[in-house]
């Protein structure tokens, strides 16, 4: 039976599902403790303050968007445009050479605008660059035309870097900062974890579901190559470049190894577009989540925060 590579995507979903699992089965566990008057890893009222819960949420989804872009980007720079280390790097320091800069700048101009505003624009901006780049990933044949798009990402990213923390921190007493400040980094570490895995495991099981029907319906494979494809996929799907793949199909007809080579480039564009879905979709919820922020009174400014670390 051809695989479809729906294995792979039920696999996905699954360590999905375990995770939520696990996760509302820690929160219900810290609860109980707290009504039982135990000891908790966690103190459940922590996030009784709704600036905690949207500093915190946005934290986590900020680390999302970073951690898929930090995933797809290399892989679209090294296996599409064959870029070596040095000139991935390169391409990809518009990103973060923005994000550095916007955060100092934004941090020490904070004061003149509402932090709920900042982190609304911020969330924006990387929404809309990710947007942009998105449809360039098939059309683009160096990393040069993405300067533009990963500065206003970079710069959104930048933005939410200089406010969420002192945002989060800012309604939690000085003696709980630290507890508050340690489920803030876990929580933004999580993001990170979450987007560098999703955007992978979500990269490749559509790199698999799209080569596989792609040479089911191609009409110069055969029945016996198109079951190979399948084949091979079931037990090794990964983004290879046309250079390596041309290696591996040598002695192959001219005619399959042009079609293969057609499928493959296909496959992963739509690949790596569907996984900066991924940092796009967080950025959006952080951009809603922000006009929920709006509505609430400006965090005031802690003393037990300052010189703290960025989360």
């Amino acid at each position: 039976m051809p695989y479809t590579g729906s294995r792979r995507v039920d696999v996905v979903g699954a360590v999905l599902a375990v995770g939520v699992v696990g996760l509302g089965g820690l929160g219900w566990w810290v609860i109980r403790r707290k009504r039982e008057h135990k000891a908790a890893l966690i103190d459940p009222d922590l996030f009784k303050s709704p600036l905690y819960r949207h500093g915190i949420s946005g934290q986590t989804l900020q680390q999302i968007s970073l951690g898929g872009m930090m995933i797809a980007l290399p892989l679209y720079l090294q296996m599409v445009l064959e870029y070596n280390a040095l000139q991935a790097g390169v391409s990809l320091a518009p990103l973060s050479l923005s994000m550095f800069a916007v955060a100092l700048l934004a941090g020490k101009s904070a004061g003149k605008r509402r932090p709920a505003a900042i982190i609304r624009t911020g969330f924006g901006l990387v929404a809309f660059g990710v947007a942009i780049v998105i449809p360039l990933v098939p059309r683009v044949d160096s990393g040069w035309y993405l300067a533009v798009p990963l500065l206003i990402a970079g710069s959104g990213l930048g933005m939410l870097v200089s406010q969420l923390n002192n945002y989060t921190l800012s309604p939690i007493s000085e003696e709980r900062v630290g507890e508050a400040a340690g489920v803030n980094s876990a929580g933004g570490s999580f993001g990170l974890s979450f987007g560098l895995a999703f955007a992978g495991a979500i990269m490749l099981a559509t790199l698999s579901v799209s080569f596989t029907n792609m040479a089911d319906a191609s009409k110069v494979l055969s029945a016996a190559e198109q079951q190979q494809v399948a084949k091979t996929l079931e037990h090794d799907a990964q983004i290879m470049s046309n250079t390596a793949l041309k290696e591996q199909l040598k002695g192959q007809p001219p005619a399959t190894q042009d079609e293969i080579i057609r499928i493959n480039t296909h496959a992963r564009h739509r690949a790596l577009q569907v996984a900066l879905l991924i940092p796009l979709l967080a950025a959006l919820l952080g951009l809603f989540s922000s006009f929920r922020m709006m509505r609430l009174p400006d965090p005031r400014p802690s003393s037990a925060v300052e010189g703290m670390a960025l989360g």
